[in-house]
């Protein structure tokens, strides 16, 4: 047994130990397996997989092999990793829904937008695409640097050479350790478009280059909605977040019906899983809108969306759907890259770009010198290659001479050790096909490449040519039309409640002990509506189940409830206080069903009045919404729907007034203004909005009347009024305005107008 001795041991500070060891964890994990490198877009992985294929011999043009194969060189001679998490990154490479433009050809089953997963690796097939050939091109010319592999055995590079901008064409998303990266595909002749735009104007900025680059552009295509400032946030700063829809139509289908087909989905959505959230809205009854969704996709996405009515407006059903959807998705950007230098960075769209033509120029550089290297050396070949052909009997002889030719050689014809032994490894055949016409030209063509090449690298501008030459091609190469529309800021569609709801007639009724229900149609016989004991009909209003109903209480307080939501009528309903939190000792006078687009007039019992707008009568807490401020002693009188020009009241000394609406403020909430004058002790009996020409109709509980001539009691708001007409000193209230007299009578609310009403009026004469 091996003793332990202290003499190894190192005392170290925990704390600076794991500060250490994670840091260098997290930088592993953030270059070596996270973030794209900025200058071919691809992760280790990716780029791991393309150079086994290559190897493979997988080019565009050649036979499929299976996917197996590609995993098993993958995870054996340079990533060791799992085989799965390994054809996963494959597989996704081959996916045209994932990737905008494919690096790997698949054959065989690797997945589809409705989210079911790839087949096994033994059943795939692949090799590699034009664009995965772009991105290798030229790494036979020392373009990029080599490093060894894992385990020492072999070489990989760094970096692809990557002629096609991969970065920006198909982006990339990645989580690290503390960072993570999120860069939406685009368009590659928009992008190369951009490039070449720097290339000729390097001062240029981010504003310009989205001349040429307005946004992302989607494999799965959609429409980007996106005000101009959001999106030079996100290339400009590299951060941000773009909304993407899906791509819709309405198709007429006859007799006036017609249908909403979705035919573009947005990035990343899986169709099944959509699919599925639609169809339980519908079953829920959250989407009232729909009647059903159907899947119609072959190779083209075509999701069918029933409507319930042709009389639904298609923007209100897209505008639901997009909220309650995945159809409408937000895309995260973050345009963070490992930079040339190896480390972490978030670039902007200028940043992004200059960092692969920064790559190109360094690519066009190496190659230049290599490819002037192998021109020399040629020509150094070619100049002993002519002199053998212009002395071919005297270099044979000295062959057959000598045992080591090669000094005889050298010292006979000038030539070092390279040029002697490339003219002794010389066949016999080839000497044969030595012509000096063919030597000298290919050494002039050459000479003028090597000239060519030794201008470009001595001059900056000449290469810089070279490369926008090549982005012109590339351009010409892979450019293709624009799948995702920009469709610019998306007009903002009021979605109301209410709207989501179907409409279907109801009555509500209310108690006296304040139990509410709802019945079903309007054609109800308020007579045979069951009770508890000791209780009966308080208030009775028609409605629909998308409108909103709103409870006045004496307290001044108003409660909102969505038709819909009431109890149904069943047996008795539920008392308010289930619905409401009413205050003690609170209690409802009014109820109507509300119009967000029209105004009511608020009356109170000491005289007080104003105009207020029906979406200001809504609260949407439980607890209520104070709207009238009531002085001690005063309560609500009335809420009406406005129906005319005039207001008319009158009070408990039987004094009429008529005025001008138009001298009421419209408030959202408040005290209101003085209507009528009122004596000590005095109170508002009733009063109600009217149209002028139509006059008023006066109801004592045994006489009715209506008044068309009404100068007698015209005046300004705040007047006291004058006495009523004979035969109504006794007491009057306006007939079908549900003052409390007239609601016990009728056993309805006043929510109708009254000339709806079925009573007319039984004395029309004078005074």
């Amino acid at each position: 047994m091996v003793a332990l001795t202290t003499e190894k041991i190192q005392p170290a500070a925990i704390r600076g130990e794991l500060e250490t060891r994670y840091l260098a964890y997290a930088l592993s994990t953030i270059i070596s397996r996270s973030l794209p490198d900025v200058r071919d877009g691809l992760k280790p992985v990716h780029r791991r997989i393309l150079f086994a294929m290559r190897a493979l011999r997988l080019d565009p043009g050649s036979g499929f092999k299976k996917s197996a194969r590609v995993v098993g060189d993958v995870i054996g001679k340079f990533h060791p990793h799992g085989d799965q998490a390994a054809y996963d990154a494959m597989v996704r490479l081959a996916q045209d829904f994932a990737q905008r433009y494919p690096l790997v050809d698949g054959q065989g089953n690797f997945g589809n937008v409705d989210g079911d997963g790839a087949a096994a690796m033994r059943y795939t097939e692949a090799r590699l695409t034009p664009v995965a050939q772009a991105l290798l091109e030229d790494l036979d010319r020392q373009t990029v640097d080599l490093i060894p592999t894992y385990d020492g055995s072999q070489e990989e590079p760094v970096v692809l050479p990557a002629r096609f901008p991969n970065l920006l064409a198909n982006g990339a998303t990645g989580i690290a350790v503390g960072m993570s990266t999120a860069i939406p595909p685009h368009n590659v002749g928009e992008v190369l478009a951009a490039a070449l735009h720097l290339i000729r104007h390097p001062d240029c900025t981010v504003d310009d280059l989205m001349q040429h680059l307005p946004g992302p552009d989607f494999p799965t295509g959609g429409v980007l909605v996106a005000e101009p400032g959001e999106l030079r946030e996100v290339y400009a700063t590299g951060r941000g977040g773009l909304r993407l829809r899906a791509r819709w139509e309405q198709e007429m289908a006859g007799h006036g019906t017609w249908r909403l087909v979705v035919t573009e989905i947005p990035y990343h959505v899986q169709k099944g899983r959509l699919i599925e959230r639609i169809a339980q809205l519908i079953l829920d009854r959250k989407c009232p809108f729909l009647s059903d969704v159907r899947d119609e996709s072959d190779e083209k996405v075509r999701i069918v969306l029933e409507p319930r009515s042709r009389g639904l407006d298609p923007d209100k059903i897209m505008a639901f759907l997009f909220k309650n959807s995945d159809l409408e998705v937000r895309i995260t950007v973050n345009l963070n890259v490992v930079t040339a230098e190896a480390r972490p960075e978030v670039m902007d769209l200028k940043g992004v770009l200059r960092a692969w033509l920064d790559h190109r120029f360094a690519v066009h550089t190496r190659r230049a010198r290599h490819d002037l290297d192998r021109m020399r050396e040629r020509l150094h070949l070619l100049k002993a290659y002519l002199a053998v052909h212009l002395n071919i009997d005297e270099v044979i002889a000295i062959i057959k001479e000598h045992d080591e030719p090669a000094p005889a050689l050298m010292k006979r014809f000038g030539m070092d050790h390279e040029q002697a032994e490339a003219v002794l490894n010389l066949r016999l055949r080839a000497l044969r096909r030595l012509e000096e016409m063919s030597i000298r030209k290919e050494m002039g063509e050459k000479e003028a490449r090597a000239a060519e090449l030794g201008a470009m690298l001595a001059d900056r501008s000449l290469m810089w040519a070279a490369v926008q030459g090549e982005v012109k091609q590339t351009r010409k190469e892979f450019a293709d039309g624009r799948r995702t529309r920009m469709a610019g800021p998306a007009p903002e569609i009021d979605l109301r409640p209410e709207d989501l709801i179907q409409k279907e007639p109801l009555t509500a009724v209310l108690s006296r002990k304040g139990w509410i229900k709802s019945l079903k149609g309007h054609e109800i016989d308020l007579e045979k509506i069951r009770f508890k004991e000791e209780d009966g009909l308080e208030l009775a209003v028609k409605a629909h189940s998308h409108q909103t109903l709103t409870f006045l209480a004496t307290s001044g307080k108003v409660f909102s409830i969505l038709g819909d939501r009431l109890p149904s009528g069943k047996r008795f309903g539920e008392p308010l206080t289930v619905l409401f939190e009413l205050d003690p000792g609170d209690r409802i006078l009014w109820m109507l069903a509300v119009d967000p687009e029209r105004d009511y007039f608020v009356t109170t019992r000491l005289g007080q009045g104003f105009r207020i707008h029906g979406r200001d009568l809504v609260a949407n807490q439980r607890t209520g919404k104070q709207v009238v401020a009531l002085r001690e002693g005063d309560q609500p009188l009335h809420v009406h729907p406005v129906r005319g020009a005039a207001v008319a009241s009158i009070s408990h000394g039987r004094r009429l007034l008529i005025c001008r609406l138009e001298e009421f403020p419209v408030l959202g909430r408040g005290k209101g203004v003085r209507i009528q004058n009122l004596g000590r002790d005095e109170f508002l009996v009733d009063a109600i909005t009217f149209d002028p020409p139509a006059g008023i109709v006066l109801d004592s509980g045994k006489r009715t009347r209506h008044l068309t001539e009404l100068d007698r009691w015209l005046g300004t708001r705040g007047s006291k009024g004058v006495l009523l007409p004979h035969g109504f000193l006794g007491g009057a209230v306006f007939h079908g305005s549900g003052a409390p007299a007239d609601r016990a009578r009728k056993g309805l609310s006043g929510e109708l107008p009254f000339e709806e009403n079925d009573e007319k009026a039984t004395d029309r004469g004078s005074d």
